[in-house]
């Protein structure tokens, strides 16, 4: 069973999906960066996928590092702009964010 593409694209499918949900219905700053974590996390596990099944090849394997290391910092940077948002408003949910434009 684990030695079928369909497998790992249902999967992955399965966690974009869920990404997608979390960030289209959720009011919260973090629920939304998660969700942006499981989309990308998906889009990470594709590379891989077609990377082994096609050529044994590692160029899919560098991809997913690149992705995982993208990941890292963007996640670095959004808590680091939900901070500031806490700090000035007193809440992360993103429906006072819109306060801030200028």
């Amino acid at each position: 069973m684990l030695n079928n593409v369909t497998f790992f694209l249902c999967i992955s499918c399965g966690l974009f999906v869920l990404g997608l949900l979390a960030v289209m219905t959720r009011k919260n700053a973090v629920s939304i960066l998660m969700g942006i974590e499981l989309i990308l996390n998906s889009a990470g596990l594709n590379f891989v996928t077609f990377s082994h099944f096609s050529t044994g090849n590692f160029h899919g394997h560098l991809v997913a590092l690149f992705i995982i290391l993208l990941a890292a910092a963007e996640a670095a940077v959004a808590l680091a702009i939900f901070l500031g948002l806490y700090r000035q408003r007193g809440t992360v949910f993103v429906d006072n964010a819109s306060d801030l434009k200028q």
